[in-house]
């Protein structure tokens, strides 16, 4: 008989074979006691399986991975987002609250007037907390909370803009000094040397004590900064930033120095890419990591050196308000009235130690030598 009419007459009825010319397998290896539901159930291979198995993370999805099981950071991410929340839209909402007051001294006043950090109530001095200022009053009769919104974002500006200029300082003089090597390493490595040589907050009482006086001239006519007493915030941010930035230019210059002998970059010089291309697409993104860590941990510094220039009267003016502007008037009357003290310092302190153990997460969740 054929091999054809017999693979027919091994078929099921109404089923057509196709004409491959190849003989069907052993009739043994069909198991009869299958039924036909779990035959069709089956897990049949397919062609692109591998493609839709699950892909591996990238490392910055496995570092943020990380860093939300880091519960210490992740509270403290949610203090800072509080923190902020209620310095930038705190005293929006505050100045509505609450009613007209008459006052003996100045009369009818909306919440606007009262709720504001520069009002002084005369007549309403060293008052505890009360419906109608929640926080009491300071020694001039100026509302506690409005004051603190107001230091708080003070703080949180100065730190923002410290940061910013270090950012840039750093990575500039870092990825020059990293990339090229040479006098130009040797030149920039030299002045980074230097300015870490004097002495920070030394440098930054100098600056503040020589030009601060000129600063409150020269910038009282710009919006936003120098009707409120706040003409000096742009000297200190400036004197903050060059005491900073040398340690963020010494972290990238040795991260740069590493990344250039990677074989990306060597890749990418074989390619014909430019030395500006190679920094501003393979270096400059790589060193996300160890920027975004150090300028955490920066931070808390940077309000420390801003609460302290305020403190010693080299800061923000009255009727200006900052944290340590606020620990400083309150100093002479921790015997009589220590609320008034404690509460900038009890903000402070909360601020800086979140921005410590954060930066302490994020150093810990972005290092690659690091393992869960």
């Amino acid at each position: 008989m054929d091999t054809r009419d017999r693979d027919s007459e091994l078929a099921q009825p109404g089923v057509m074979l196709p004409d491959t010319g190849m003989a069907l397998p052993p009739r043994e290896t069909v198991d009869p006691s299958r039924s036909m539901a779990e035959m069709m159930v089956a897990p049949i291979p397919a062609e692109g399986a591998d493609q839709a198995a699950e892909k591996s993370p990238t490392p910055l999805q496995d570092s943020l991975r990380r860093l939300r099981r880091n519960a210490r950071a992740m509270v403290c991410l949610g203090i800072i987002i509080l923190f902020v929340m209620i310095a930038i839209v705190g005293p929006l909402i505050y100045q509505h609250v609450g009613g007209i007051y008459k006052s003996s001294l100045y009369g009818a006043q909306p919440p606007s007037v009262y709720h504001s950090f520069s009002n002084q109530e005369l007549d309403r001095l060293d008052e505890g907390p009360s419906a109608q200022f929640w926080l009491g009053t300071d020694a001039l009769g100026r509302d506690l909370l409005a004051r603190l919104m107001q230091g708080m974002l003070i703080s949180l500006t100065v730190a923002l803009l410290v940061e910013v200029m270090d950012v840039v300082l750093g990575i500039l003089v870092g990825v020059l000094a990293g990339f090229y090597g040479g006098w130009i390493d040797q030149l920039l490595a030299r002045f980074t040397d230097l300015m870490f040589a004097f002495p920070g907050l030394l440098f930054v009482i100098l600056l503040t004590g020589i030009f601060g006086a000129q600063a409150d001239v020269i910038l009282s006519g710009l919006p936003l900064i120098g009707p409120n007493g706040n003409a000096r915030l742009l000297l200190v941010s400036l004197a903050l930033a060059l005491t900073v930035w040398p340690l963020m230019a010494r972290y990238v210059r040795g991260q740069t120095l590493q990344l250039k002998e990677q074989q990306f970059i060597e890749a990418a010089r074989t390619a014909g890419t430019s030395d500006v291309g190679i920094i501003l697409r393979h270096i400059i993104p790589n060193l996300f990591s160890i920027v975004i860590t150090a300028s955490t941990l920066n931070i808390a510094n940077t309000i420390i050196g801003e609460a302290g220039i305020s403190l010693l009267g080299l800061g923000v003016q009255p009727p200006g308000s900052s944290i340590g502007l606020m620990i400083s008037d309150a100093a002479n009357l921790l015997d009589t009235h220590p609320w008034e003290a404690l509460l900038p310092s009890i903000v402070l302190a909360i601020i800086v130690l979140s921005f410590s153990f954060l930066g302490d997460g994020l150093r810990d969740a972005f290092d690659p030598r690091t393992k869960d």
